[in-house]
């Protein structure tokens, strides 16, 4: 069985960086564009939704850990960031801020907790510790129950920029989402990104390599809940709203679908797949209600069963073969 050379190792390396970089120039391009043909604030509301799925499957795709429950980092900064902006007075800028990092600080207890077990274990304990934080936030006085916290104001974004101008909130929402994308880009692309990855490929090994894996597991899983946290607080503001529905389990449930049916483990996949179900239930749901789930979960049968890698995933597989 012939071996690739070094030099066209290093070769392939490069033409997939290359290539990532020039679609990382297209997405960019029509995301700038897109407010034209398109109605913004679906736009927004997707952008949001693609990072919270980047930030999933930074941790599912890369380190290969399943969370059932990374609806509570979305929910939970959400929450903050709205009822910091409302009640506390807060720019919003420094409002989101706040919503990532208290996602970041429950990603830290949560991590400890959860990152001590494996496989099933690991899933079914932040599935445990997301329904907590679900009744607490359904309880809590200051998130206001099944009411959620409304008419959050947008405000002025350093004092200089209006968000209630539709454009520039979205460009803004555009610049939170490209940040994320780019700080997950370079976290997979760097020397830390390279042990998440043999983590995710043989942890007995790594651990014999002398890496300690509790730790990189759990900067991992804070990263991640961080940048969840972003989404959720973003979302807050250009929504003008908090609910119960971004932290309860069936939005854990969703991004795995995006996930998947994106391509897991691939750095656009996500964002693919996160446009596509948030376009079905905005445009299907209106005329489909509740069917809008059933076809989800046939989507999700067939991307199992025929798109194994998920459709960015396959369409790199059938390039690599063609080539």
């Amino acid at each position: 069985m012939s071996q690739m050379s070094p030099t066209a190792e290093i070769t392939g390396h490069a033409h997939s960086g290359r290539d990532e970089k020039i679609a990382f120039v297209i997405m960019a391009v029509l995301l700038v564009v897109a407010p034209l043909p398109v109605y913004p604030f679906f736009l927004m509301q997707a952008l949001c939704i693609a990072l919270f799925a980047c930030a999933f499957n930074l941790l599912v795709g890369y380190v290969g850990l399943l969370s059932f429950g990374h609806a509570m980092f979305l929910g939970s900064a959400s929450y903050v960031s709205a009822h910091t902006a409302k009640v506390w007075g807060l720019d919003p800028g420094l409002a989101i801020l706040l919503g990532a990092a208290c996602s970041a600080l429950l990603g830290l207890v949560t991590g400890a907790l959860a990152i001590r077990r494996q496989g099933i274990y690991f899933a079914m304990i932040t599935l445990a510790l997301s329904q907590m934080i679900y009744f607490f936030c359904l309880e809590a006085p200051f998130t206001h129950g099944e009411d959620g916290i409304q008419s959050v104001p947008q405000g002025l974004l350093l004092h200089v920029f209006d968000l209630s101008n539709q454009t520039i909130l979205y460009y803004f929402v555009l610049a939170v989402f490209l940040f994320g994308f780019l700080v997950i880009y370079r976290t997979i692309n760097s020397p830390f990104g390279d042990v998440l990855k043999a983590i995710r490929e043989n942890e007995p090994r790594a651990i014999s390599l002398g890496y300690r894996v509790d730790q990189y597991k759990l900067a991992a899983f804070v990263l991640s809940a961080a940048l969840a946290g972003l989404a959720g607080a973003t979302k807050a503001i250009f929504a003008q709203n908090a609910s119960l529905t971004d932290v309860q389990f069936s939005m854990s449930g969703e991004v795995v679908l995006m996930t998947l049916l994106g391509g897991m483990g691939t750095i656009y996949g996500p964002v693919i797949g996160a446009i596509l179900i948030v376009t079905m239930q905005q445009y299907l749901g209106q005329y489909l209600g509740q069917w809008v789930t059933v076809i989800q979960g046939s989507i999700f049968v067939v991307c199992v069963l025929v798109l194994r890698r998920g459709i960015v995933g396959e369409i790199a597989h059938f390039f690599k073969r063609s080539l």
